[in-house]
């Protein structure tokens, strides 16, 4: 698949929620993860990795709110991508979280995400 085609796949996954055919059909397993400032854990690095830091998000939520993914802007070999969450987390705070997801992708998979937020 084209850089085009992957950015555009994973936007329409994740619209969907369905994280996992993203991380199965569009990510290399040694695929490099690197958080934002003030993140628990900054950076970690395969598939491995990358599904249990998700997993530990996930369990941090009580109860979502709403969501949003904006459309991909594709430069060479990258692509940045708007996303945004309204959760309650399960100490009872509030969070509306906004960030830039930039993407690299080498020889047709996601090798390398980043978060700005």
């Amino acid at each position: 698949m084209t850089v085009q085609e992957i950015a555009h796949k994973l936007v329409d996954l994740c619209k969907a929620g369905d994280y996992a055919t993203c991380y199965n059909e569009l990510y290399s397993p040694d695929c490099v993860s690197i958080e934002g400032e003030g993140a628990p854990v900054r950076e970690v690095k395969g598939m491995e990795a990358i599904l249990a830091k998700g997993k530990e998000w996930n369990e941090m939520i009580q109860e979502f709110h709403g969501s949003y993914v904006g459309d991909p802007i594709i430069a060479g070999s990258h692509f940045a991508v708007t996303m945004g969450v309204d959760c309650t987390l399960k100490d009872g705070s509030r969070m509306n979280m906004e960030e830039v997801c930039v993407y690299q992708v080498k020889d047709g998979k996601i090798v390398l995400e980043q978060f700005f937020f």
